[in-house]
Formats: C-alpha cells, sequence, structure tokens
C-alpha cells in the first residue's frame, strides 16, 4: 500500500497568487537530500528582500542533517517539536542583527527579517520544498552554542525538506496535518476605507 501526500484546500475569498495558495506548513518530512543549490537559492531570494537603509538584517546558519551543527540545532527545539523537526534534511536557524552597522538601534530588522523569510518560503514553494517555521525552540542554549554575537537575536528555526507522508507521524500529530486550514477574515484584522 502507496501512500499519498496531502493535498490542502486553501479557501481563499480572493484569488492570490498559486505560490502563496500552496504553501503550507507540514510535519513529516522525507529524508531526500536538499541540495545546496537549492539552499543557495532560498538564500538568495532572502537576499533580494528589501530592508530599511539596505542593511538586510537576518543571518541564517543552515545546517544539513549529519552535521554536527544540525544536531546541535535539533537540540534546542522544544518538546513539542522534537517528535518530527529533527527528521527534516535541512535546519535554519535565522537571526536578526539587531543594530545598524553603525551600531545605532535597528527598530525595523524583525521587520525587514519577516520579509526576507516570506521570500525565502515563496521561493522554497516554487522550488518543491516545504518549510516549517518554529518559534518553539530554546533561544539561549541556541546563542552559546553558536557562540552568537550581542546583536544577533535568534528569532525562528525552519525545517526545510520535501514532504512525506503524514502516516509517519505520531497519531496526534497526524490529525493536526490532517486539520483544515483557516485564516482570520479579512475584516478582522483590517480597515479598509475605500
Amino acid at each position: 500500500m502507496t501512500s499519498t501526500l496531502i493535498q490542502k484546500e486553501t479557501p481563499t475569498d480572493f484569488d492570490i497568487h498559486p505560490l502563496i495558495k500552496e504553501r503550507w506548513s507540514p510535519r513529516s518530512f522525507s529524508p531526500k537530500k536538499v541540495s545546496r543549490s537549492a539552499v543557495n537559492q532560498l538564500l538568495e531570494a532572502m537576499r533580494w528582500a528589501p530592508s530599511a537603509m539596505n542593511e538586510q538584517p537576518w543571518e541564517v546558519l543552515a545546517a544539513q542533517k549529519g552535521t554536527k551543527s544540525h544536531d546541535t540545532l535539533a537540540k534546542t527545539l522544544a518538546p513539542g517539536n522534537q517528535p518530527w523537526a529533527p527528521d527534516a534534511p535541512v535546519l535554519l536557524l535565522v537571526m536578526a542583527r539587531t543594530t545598524y552597522s553603525n551600531g545605532t538601534p535597528n527598530h525595523s530588522a524583525l521587520y525587514d527579517l519577516g520579509l526576507a523569510v516570506g521570500n525565502l518560503s515563496i521561493e522554497a514553494t516554487h522550488l518543491g520544498l516545504s518549510l516549517h517555521q518554529m518559534g518553539g525552540f530554546d533561544r539561549t542554549m541556541a546563542r552559546e552554542s553558536f557562540n552568537l554575537r550581542e546583536n544577533l537575536q535568534p528569532v525562528v528555526m525552519i525545517a526545510v525538506g520535501y514532504r512525506d507522508s503524514h502516516e509517519s507521524l505520531p497519531e496526534d500529530l497526524q490529525q493536526r496535518e490532517l486539520a483544515p486550514r483557516k485564516r482570520k477574515k479579512i475584516e478582522e484584522f483590517a480597515v479598509v476605507d475605500f
């Protein structure tokens, strides 16, 4: 018996680009390796995101499964991410540089980093890759493990890989994989005065 990959429906109220519509965050990753070339394409997409004063205040540690860095990043994951995220072929630790080049505080750093990760997520979808972004990790442990500079703020960990069948996950996570996608209505987060 062969398993098929879940195809999630995205019930949009208005038409959006297919790459945005197709993107979702699975927890089940195939052991298939992600090439260095594909990782370079993801980082290139980040590179071209807009940022205040063109500072590009993001830094990334990309670690392939089987490396010491991947093992170290996996150890920082919160218990809820431990059952599945270490199986991802690539883990990214994404950080924001909280000061400008001149040393003054960069209050746009997190916003700019979000734009860069947005670019990365769309590029991943374009390449047939999936991402799962996680806030659930020990930032202090990550900081100490990689001896991060004081002005580098660990923000998100991202599991990167090719989707696999949800059936390889524990039962509770299988149910979460099968849950329908839902979002707030536009009226719940925007006031449009047209």
